[in-house]
């Protein structure tokens, strides 16, 4: 084996191997003796390899991501540029303007700020559209910095979003606000919950591969 590895065992019955940040994670359980663990190990060789690959250059272009006054960014699925504007203030008019000589850290932190701006008030918007249609109303709607979930909804009815759901266009943006709305009678994702979804968006599957795009161009940038 051309990688190193580090052990964690635990109470589990099998074991896994994960790879992550370019570093490789073998989990098992406590009685598996070693020389076991090592032949599991060899036999994923040629699959840790090929992930082990893919990871190191995720991670490297994560930790390259920067950006720069020019840049054009998503919002509701179109691209905008980045603008230098006199001033202390930030805001959103046919691009993202922000206060003139900032460092790529900090063009980082105002166009966030900016995003979450147009997140609270656009996604807010089409939860009410769609709680009006259903005929349903949500304790709060939030918006998060989720980086893992697009959307979530409590037993209680509390809905969050991910304020990176506005970079999505604006048909899959009304998906996971419908999915998450939806939750709010089927608290969970069964054959009913998704019926449900379908007779109001009888193309939500196209949406969520849309979807799928956004999470694969994102997963490379260091939001």
């Amino acid at each position: 084996m051309d990688f190193e590895y580090t052990l964690k065992r635990s109470n589990r019955k099998t074991v896994a191997i994960q790879i992550h940040d370019g570093m490789v994670e073998v989990r098992a359980p406590h009685h598996t003796p070693i020389e076991a663990i090592e032949r599991f190990i060899h036999s994923k060789t040629d699959w840790i390899d090929q992930k082990l690959s893919y990871s190191i250059e995720h991670t490297q272009r994560r930790k390259c991501f920067e950006l720069h006054y020019g840049d054009h960014l998503l919002y509701r699925g179109e691209l905008y540029p980045i603008v230098a504007k006199d001033g202390d203030l930030v805001g959103f008019d046919d691009g993202f303007y922000i206060p003139p000589d900032l460092s790529s850290p900090e063009i980082k932190e105002a166009v966030i700020q900016i995003y979450k701006l147009l997140a609270k008030r656009d996604i807010t918007a089409r939860v009410r559209v769609f709680a009006d249609l259903l005929n349903l109303r949500p304790s709060t709607v939030r918006i998060n910095s989720a980086k893992t979930r697009w959307g979530s909804c409590s037993a209680k009815g509390h809905i969050n979003f991910s304020w990176l759901l506005i970079m999505a266009q604006d048909d899959v943006i009304d998906y996971i606000v419908l999915h998450e709305l939806t939750h709010l009678v089927e608290m969970n994702h069964s054959a009913d919950f998704w019926e449900q979804v379908r007779v109001h968006m009888p193309d939500y599957e196209e949406r969520k591969d849309k979807l799928k795009v956004l999470q694969q161009r994102l997963n490379d940038e260091d939001w």
